[in-house]
């Protein structure tokens, strides 16, 4: 099912950025005097030249590519880069990925999330320059992988200048948040199979901006659950959360209507006050530019609850 998909695509995300090694180390200078000159390196990966042919198998990436300007560059993306309107979609998975079918596209340059089926010896075995920007488990890692791909495309102050007017956007946004003398707890739905995501993912570092308690915290105290773990109905219920939200209203059609509706969850807190808030799917399960977005709607949602 189409949902069950969507939590694993999230929690596999997470899973396979240990395989990118090239994120370890920080942009190192390029010798080219100019701010944006080649050869430029960012961790094991040195290009000799400006990429042209971008291939996106990453729909954050894709994102970051378009927001810092280098979006003329990318000339094949994955069937999942569904923003911003103008990529150039494939067919190409970055979850099944295909090297004679990446190959194809003549790539100077491959982006993906993760290291699935042992893509990237594949691609080095094709001579193809190949990045792994996994998923960010912080606002610092995304600030970190757009400025590597600014370092990359030749896009530097591009890249800086959307990473400073994201953090002065989200700083402002949470100034606006007046701080509770008890913080507010909440569930995260990644699915109706109650799939969620803890307090040290990406996700729960946006609501840990506003010093909210993650009712899922317990379900992965160990952390071999990869952040992603799948709550009983039970436990929810007993958790008790003031406040739900969902990132399955457009894989899956949940609702504050479908939510109360669920046996035995009328006396969850966020459902008999409607403090039920629905997200974007895509922005919410992605770490890039929009991340601004998720943490306005968090914020207005927190500013909502009595």
């Amino acid at each position: 099912m189409k949902h069950v998909l969507i939590a694993a695509m999230t929690a596999a995300a997470l899973l396979l950025a240990g395989c990118g090694d090239q994120k370890d180390d920080p942009a190192t200078p390029a010798s080219s005097s100019a701010a944006t000159g080649f050869p430029v390196t960012v961790g094991t990966l040195t290009l000799d030249a400006r990429p042209e042919k971008i291939v996106s198998l990453s729909p954050t990436a894709t994102e970051m590519l378009f927001a810092i300007g280098a979006g003329s560059q990318v000339t094949a993306v994955d069937d999942q880069s569904d923003f911003p309107a103008e990529a150039p979609r494939t067919d190409l998975s970055g979850f099944k990925p295909s090297a004679e079918a990446i190959a194809a596209k003549d790539p100077d340059l491959v982006v993906l999330s993760g290291d699935a089926d042992q893509i990237v010896a594949q691609l080095g075995k094709l001579k193809i320059p190949t990045l792994v920007s996994p998923a960010a488990a912080t606002l610092d890692d995304t600030y970190r992988e757009i400025s590597d791909l600014g370092s990359l495309t030749g896009h530097v102050a591009e890249a800086t200048k959307v990473n400073d007017g994201m953090k002065a956007e989200i700083d402002q946004i949470v100034k606006t948040v007046p701080a509770r003398t008890k913080p507010l707890t909440y569930y995260y739905e990644l699915g109706p199979e109650l799939y969620t995501a803890t307090s040290k993912t990406f996700i729960g570092g946006v609501f840990n901006l506003f010093g909210m308690t993650n009712v899922a915290d317990s379900a992965d105290a160990d952390g071999s659950k990869g952040g992603y773990p799948q709550l009983s109905a039970e436990a929810l219920v007993k958790a008790n959360p003031d406040t739900v939200f969902l990132a399955d209203t457009q894989c899956c059609q949940q609702s504050a209507a479908t939510v109360g509706a669920r046996a035995g969850w009328s006396t969850i807190t966020a459902v008999r006050k409607a403090q039920i808030y629905p997200l974007s799917d895509d922005i919410a399960s992605r770490w890039g530019p929009r991340a601004v977005d998720l943490v306005k709607s968090v914020a207005d949602a927190v500013s909502k609850v009595s």
